[in-house]
């Protein structure tokens, strides 16, 4: 009897026999040698049953068949990869031990887990737990395998994070689809990151831009000139502020205060997946799926890295010797100079903002291998530049800097002045031939919130405070207060890691890594999924929200089901999950808790109003952007996080809300949310009123067609008008017969 050895993927599966057996004779679906017998799963080969394995009359979806609770879930082999499996099944039977070979993390563990479960093996388990792909490593794991029972915890986590979702989807998605007869998705995580996209939207709407102005003083001291931020309560009137400044111009001043402090800039962190997805997705461009795609290649293809789907940005003290031994190996590369400069002395064991073994559960954090990194193609070699860069940043000191703050007094108004002066580059060297980032830490500044403006030099600044200065100008700038920016793909990335709690400190985003939304390895798939339902759209790098997105989370709300798009709640569960995978939560307290929402989400929205026909007519992002819509959605079984609908279920218009009567005398329609425009719901009877979204440069949204609709004008805006030139004011109901508009 051999050795059988499962991998996740033929590429895993022929580098561990390259390692261990390489005499092994290739079969085409497995490779066999001496003592091991080496195949592998091509992804899920099994999967859980779709309703009707459980009763023929699941096929009909019906809202008096809900909520669907299986005692026991049941298992399908994946229709195109029945072939693998059978091949699995009678490599087995000459086998008296497997060795899990599949990706070192919980799906990978599900993936062998179900494979073992559905075939009955009843062979004894080891398990192969490694970071990355190279021969050296591959053989060192299979001297250190694990006892496959040390990890019934993560085997439990996987398999109850799965019967969750199948519940939480299955249920979700029949009960609104049926209910208000469009095909509608809903899932554990992606319903409560679709809920961030929609909050994000509306506050963007409802936020009115209100113009201020700064004072900016110019200030000399001998051959020394500066700059200051007048400091007081903001100032809206022009005249207020070209007062204050032609107060002070060509006045004499003093020093209130002087303050000079050192301060340190250490190198970033270590990359996870999902600051590598953020930082890919804002420097190229990059989608998190693609970065997770690049990553994987690197890692399974070229093993020029090690395994990317971590959450940890620390290494453990095995690592350090590893670490030392490639930055040797990048001598000669493109990477030499630095690697001349690195002082090997700054990682070690003690230095615990790298080695924090603490912090790492399942994986280290992604570092570049010992391999030469060649035939990569262009986006492979932009995302191992990263993690190379970020590497080697390691090996140097921190960047230093004098932070030197001055208030000046004229004329008893007060201007602050704040100077970074650089004294050495240390790892930032690594970044000079880059487009400088914005600065990282502290709280992030909204545009309307720069009183505190810094400027940074790399000649040396110093003032006397003793002497007097002279305030050379004063110039006053307009300025207008900022709604927050749209999500990007890694901006969303960020609020999934917290459970959108805005968190810029770094410790605290570590202690929220274990009730984030989704794990690194599933975040990229959730925002695909949002993509495929049709709920939310791309406009370069922006996300927005459909009118089938926006509506989905207004009838989820409305149903009375707001656990169902809470990212804390959502947090708190993959917590929970985390816990089981350590032995410290019970699995099956969890499934109960699971199945009593289920069936509360089936008995709400069975009490729900049938939703207006017109809900979802609308594909297009709310912002108005013309795209597009993708309104339809297959039936899934097996995805992570997968919600379920009917390939088949009717998707057809089905209506926003109405934002209000028809002004036009004696019409008694409804106005309403179209293609383009808004228009009213008795335009088959003849009535031509309508208000285009994009007028006089903007996209209006429901708040202000509601105020044009019932009060003839909108709050005080800034307009773009028929000649082109700018201008602020308010938009008039013009004509209530057509919705004609015009500007006041």
């Amino acid at each position: 009897m051999k050795t059988l050895i499962i991998a996740e993927k033929p590429d895993m599966g022929r580098n561990i026999a390259a390692a261990i057996e390489p005499k092994a004779k290739n079969h085409r679906s497995y490779l066999e040698g001496e003592q091991y017998i080496i195949t592998w799963a091509i992804g899920h080969l099994i999967e859980l049953a779709e309703p009707d394995a459980y009763d023929p009359k699941y096929k009909r979806w019906n809202i008096g068949d809900l909520p669907i609770i299986p005692d026991q879930f049941k298992l399908v082999p994946n229709r195109k990869t029945m072939d693998q499996l059978k091949v699995i099944a009678e490599l087995a039977k000459r086998s008296d031990l497997l060795i899990n070979s599949c990706d070192a993390g919980r799906e990978g563990q599900h993936i062998f887990s179900l494979i073992q479960r559905h075939l009955k093996l009843k062979q004894p388990v080891k398990r192969l737990w490694i970071s990355d792909l190279t021969p050296e490593t591959i053989r060192k794991g299979f001297q250190e395998l694990k006892d496959g029972s040390e990890y019934e915890n993560l085997t439990k986590a996987a398999r109850v994070r799965s019967e969750a979702d199948w519940l939480i989807g299955m249920n979700g998605s029949r009960a609104f689809t049926t209910r208000h007869n469009v095909l509608l998705s809903v899932g554990r995580v992606q319903t409560p990151v679709l809920a961030l996209i929609y909050e994000r939207q509306k506050t963007i709407e409802a936020f009115s831009s209100l113009k201020y102005y700064q004072v900016e003083g110019h200030f000399a001291q001998g051959d020394t000139s500066y700059k200051g931020l007048w400091q007081g309560d903001r100032l809206t009137e022009k005249d207020k502020a070209e007062a204050l400044a032609a107060k002070v111009k060509g006045k004499p001043g003093r020093i209130a205060s002087y303050e000079v402090k050192d301060t340190k800039e250490y190198p970033n962190r270590l990359y996870d997946l999902t600051l590598l997805q953020r930082e890919a997705n804002g420097k190229f461009g990059f989608s998190a799926k693609k970065t997770l795609d690049t990553a994987q290649a690197l890692y399974e293809k070229h093993k020029v890295i090690s395994y990317p789907r971590t959450n940890s940005n620390y290494v453990t003290e095995q690592n350090i010797p590893e670490m030392h031994k490639t930055l040797s190996s990048l001598t000669g590369t493109a990477y030499d100079e630095w690697v001349k400069g690195a002082n090997r002395n700054l990682v070690h064991k003690g230095n615990k903002f790298v080695c924090n073994p603490s912090k790492v559960e399942d994986h280290h954090a992604i570092l570049p291998t010992g391999r030469k990194a060649t035939s990569l193609s262009p986006d492979e070699q932009k995302l191992y530049d990263l993690v190379v860069r970020r590497f080697l940043s390691q090996f140097y000191p921190a960047a230093e800097y004098k932070m030197h703050t001055v208030i000046t007094e004229v004329e008893e108004e007060m201007f602050k002045t704040t100077v970074k002066e650089l004294l050495s580059l240390g790892w930032k060297v690594i970044y000079g031939d880059q487009k400088k980032d914005k600065p990282r830490g502290g709280k992030a500044k909204g545009k309307e919130e720069e009183e505190d403006e810094e400027t940074e030099v790399s000649e040396p600044f110093s003032i006397v405070s003793s002497e007097g200065v002279h305030c050379s100008d004063a110039v006053v700038k307009e300025k207008e207060t900022q709604p927050p920016k749209a999500f990007t793909e890694g901006t969303l990335l960020k609020a999934m890691e917290s459970a959108g709690k805005q968190i810029e400190d770094e410790e605290l985003r570590d202690a929220m890594k274990d009730s984030g939304l989704g794990t690194p390895a599933t975040r990229a798939a959730t925002i695909e999924r949002l993509k495929k339902v049709g709920y939310i759209e791309m406009q370069g790098k922006k996300i927005l929200i459909t009118q089938k997105g926006r509506t989905a989370i207004e009838l989820i709300r409305g149903a009375g089901v707001e656990l169902l798009t809470s990212p804390e709640m959502t947090g708190q569960w993959e917590r929970r999950l985390n816990e089981i995978s350590r032995g410290t939560a019970s699995d099956l307290q969890f499934m109960e808790n699971v199945k009593k929402f289920a069936a509360m989400i089936v008995d709400k929205v069975r009490a729900q109003s049938r939703a207006d026909k017109m809900s979802f007519e609308s594909s297009e992002p709310s912002s108005g952007t013309r795209g597009k819509g993708k309104g339809s959605t297959r039936r899934s079984s097996g995805g992570r996080d997968s919600s379920y609908a009917p390939a088949d279920a009717a998707s057809r218009p089905a209506a926003p809300k109405f934002i209000g009567a028809c002004p036009r005398p004696g019409c008694g329609g409804q106005i309403f949310m179209g293609r383009k425009g808004y228009g009213c719901s008795r335009y088959k009877e003849g009535c031509r009123f309508v208000i285009w979204k994009e007028s006089y440069g903007r996209q209006l949204t429901d708040t202000q067609i509601k105020a044009l609709i019932e009060k003839g004008r909108t709050a005080k805006l800034k307009l773009v008008m028929p000649d082109g030139s700018g201008a602020e004011g308010k938009l008039i109901l013009r004509s209530p017969e057509t919705g004609e508009l015009g500007v006041e």
